[in-house]
């Protein structure tokens, strides 16, 4: 996959990666931020800042990002699309020499973009200072070995965390085909194969191992379902699932013949209007037991958003040791258009 296929991809799946986001448990990390000093923020694995423009306006408003990714080309756009959301939002962004710079009413805003491969160094220089870390669409690619090293990083800062959109290992499509389980299953075993991140990834079970490895440091976590669910007005995201769903299925040894024909009659479904997708993921908010949210934040919390449950675990501090250094193979970035 070339960078531009892949911003692309990043481009098409941001709206529906913002309206699937649990708004309570933004709300909930929010409240346990300080706000008598600028907010530090690791956001890893940045892509073109998606997580960044979510997240923003809805933080304490002095901000100081720092934004990590192993694709120089996609730290690159940082800029340029975020000025382009910012146009709607009347705020002003402005280059600066290592990232850019965001004003707007009650919003200071301060970036920096910094390359890193994050396979082989989830170093603590990066974690260091921060208030909050946090990431969009990558727990499920990481090794359950790399998310005790990122729990036990955060433990060791003090830093609260936010993962959103996490895929689950569930999906449903409208109108139903023989082969629609199958191509899940296909899929679900692919996302556990090595993503350079530390071993075989944690894939569908990823939230879960999150929840695990951070209550084990000390954490209170709590975790709300973020389903996208795409309908015809998502005509290019649906059809760029579909093409990566077949063509994970197809790595996974599947027929190539039966995967043609089952991605051809999706397709249809999707030319003619009726398709329907939904695809499950999950977002997690730990935070330390000293940090507690306001009172109304935690009811906010308390009370899913329409329809969703919500998880809550809480477990006494009992830090254990970081992990050591990763090793890793190279990140393939088609891993980063199935779900």
């Amino acid at each position: 996959m070339t960078d531009e296929t892949l911003s692309t991809w990043l481009h098409l799946r941001e709206p529906a990666d913002a309206a699937a986001r649990s708004t309570s448990l933004t709300h909930l990390i929010a409240a346990v931020l300080p706000r008598d000093e600028p907010v530090r923020v690791l956001d890893l694995a940045t892509g073109t800042g998606s997580n960044l423009r979510y997240l923003a306006p809805r933080l304490p408003h002095r901000q100081r990002w720092l934004v990590v990714d192993r694709d120089a080309a996609l730290l690159a756009l940082i800029p340029a699309v975020t000025a382009s959301w910012g146009v709607a939002r009347h705020y002003d962004v402005r280059i600066s020499a290592n990232g850019c710079v965001i004003r707007g009413e009650r919003l200071e805003c301060d970036v920096e973009a910094r390359q890193r491969d994050l396979g082989t160094s989830t170093d603590i220089e990066l974690f260091t200072g921060r208030h909050l870390v946090t990431a969009s669409a990558l727990l499920d690619l990481v090794s359950e070995r790399w998310l005790r090293a990122l729990a036990g990083q955060c433990r060791a800062v003090g830093a609260a965390a936010l993962f959103a959109i996490t895929y689950n290992g569930s999906s449903s499509c409208s109108p139903t085909e023989p082969e629609d389980e199958m191509i899940r299953d296909l899929l679900n075993r692919h996302q556990k194969r090595d993503k350079g991140l530390g071993g075989p990834a944690a894939g569908p079970d990823a939230a879960a191992y999150a929840v695990r490895c951070f209550a084990d440091v000390g954490y209170q976590v709590r975790t709300e379902p973020s389903d996208w669910t795409l309908g015809s007005a998502d005509h290019a995201l649906q059809r760029g699932l579909i093409d990566g769903w077949a063509e994970a299925a197809t790595e996974m040894g599947a027929d190539a013949s039966m995967i043609s024909h089952w991605r051809e009659r999706r397709v249809a479904h999707l030319d003619a209007g009726r398709s329907r997708i939904v695809v499950g993921h999950v977002d997690l908010a730990a935070w330390l037991p000293q940090d507690q949210p306001r009172a109304s934040a935690i009811d906010t919390a308390q009370t899913p958003s329409a329809g969703r449950p919500s998880i809550f675990l809480a477990r006494s501090a009992r830090p254990r040791p970081l992990c050591g250094p990763t090793t890793s193979t190279k990140f393939p970035l088609s891993s980063r258009i199935t779900v």
